[in-house]
């Protein structure tokens, strides 16, 4: 474990409390409830640019991309990132699919949520998108933790589209 300094741990708080702000809060609730795609064709289909929508998923992705490129240069200590922030894992478990099924063309840019990549460590080099560091972290002081997660995010959207008639 490091020994965060007062410098990351200050940051750690702006960090949060720009998570507080309404708009991006809003946005980060519906991603939460609403996001689901496997391609990023399905994805531009679904939520349009100059959508509500599209703006919900850039706001959301751009903030967790911004800071998990902190976290990957050591600007805030990332064991101490880990251990008070889940919602991250989360926003990468939604957009993994479509990543993985080429976003990057469709956006025209190889540095698309470089940041999340990089904390997740999904490259070329790693094309099965594995959530490595944190979810290695995680598994070290509770294994099996995340396969409860993902069953947990299954049933409710499960719960979400029987509710919605989906």
């Amino acid at each position: 474990m490091g020994q965060p300094t007062y410098e990351q741990v200050d940051l750690m708080l702006k960090l949060y409390e720009l998570r507080r702000e309404p708009r991006l809060r809003e946005a980060r609730t519906w991603f939460v409830d609403h996001y689901s795609v496997s391609s990023p064709e399905e994805m531009l289909k679904k939520y349009p640019p100059g959508s509500t929508e599209n703006t919900n998923i850039r706001m959301t992705i751009s903030y967790w991309d911004m800071v998990a490129s902190i976290v990957h240069r050591g600007l805030i200590d990332e064991e101490m990132f880990f251990e008070n922030t889940g919602e991250i894992w989360l926003v990468w478990d939604r957009i993994r699919p479509a990543l993985l099924a080429g976003a990057t063309p469709i956006y025209g840019a190889p540095e698309t949520w470089a940041g999340v990549q990089l904390v997740y460590a999904c490259s070329p080099a790693n094309p099965s998108g594995r959530v490595m560091r944190l979810e290695e972290w995680r598994e070290k002081r509770a294994p099996g933790s995340t396969a409860a997660m993902k069953q947990m995010l299954e049933q409710m959207a499960r719960s979400a589209a029987k509710a919605t008639g989906e």
